[in-house]
């Protein structure tokens, strides 16, 4: 769809999102009026209101009345050590999940995957994937895996089903080991989660085992303002 086609009502929810993702707008924040969004984008009350309204109902604002409308509080939780599909866990908060994939290829990993991964071959399949909740980036999942554990990962449709997803069918999890730290992302990573200059990033290495082998390895980055990591253990 060229820019001529896009509808006004989501250039204005581009807009309201563009701010937001980038931090200017947090969690909490008055987001500007309907008025102010006709003055300043040049375009109607109708098209200002739609815009609201569909940005209200995915989760990303919230309306109060006699207050205005305000960024809906969107930071998740994940478990330090649970392994859970993150459209499941998003889906259970009410809200929405879509992937966007980047890259889904065979490649040769860098030397640092191979060492990790303990692959018999050279390549590994490698997959790149945002994961948004109510359109806003919470996950880059950078993710390599053995062919030999699943051969038909290249073949899987990611916008439907996620790697989680399809992992657990073919490579059940027998052990897993995570590294959780904070981090700055590098500069290609930061864009893909709205994130800005210096802003931290939480990232969890997670490498998965099945049947006797190494199956995957993960780098999973997460906007350090949008997710923390929460849990309760008994003893």
């Amino acid at each position: 769809m060229s820019a001529a086609a896009v509808p006004l009502y989501e250039k204005v929810k581009h807009h309201v999102l563009k701010r937001i993702r980038s931090g200017e707008w947090q969690p909490g924040a008055r987001v500007h009026s309907e008025h102010e969004l006709v003055r300043e984008l040049n375009v109607s009350r109708m098209t200002a209101n739609r815009a609201i309204r569909e940005l209200v109902s995915s989760g990303v604002l919230s309306r109060i009345a006699g207050s205005g409308t305000f960024v809906a509080d969107l930071r998740s939780a994940g478990h330090p050590l649970q392994i859970r599909n993150i459209a499941t866990e998003i889906a259970e908060r009410g809200h929405v999940h879509r992937a966007e994939v980047l890259k889904l290829e065979r490649l040769v990993p860098p030397e640092a995957v191979r060492a990790r991964l303990k692959l018999r071959g050279r390549q590994a399949f490698h997959s790149l994937v945002v994961h948004y909740e109510n359109d806003v980036p919470l996950q880059l999942e950078d993710r390599y895996v053995d062919p030999a554990v699943a051969p038909g990962y290249l073949d899987v449709d990611f916008l439907k089903v996620t790697s989680h997803q399809y992992l657990m069918a073919v490579a059940p999890l027998e052990r897993v080991e995570h590294v959780v730290k904070a981090v700055v992302p590098p500069a290609s990573v930061a864009p893909l989660l709205g994130l800005g200059a210096g802003e931290a990033a939480l990232l969890i290495e997670r490498t998965t085992f099945s049947r006797g082998r190494r199956a995957s390895f993960a780098l999973l980055y997460h906007a350090g303002s949008r997710f923390e990591l929460a849990g309760v253990f008994d003893l």
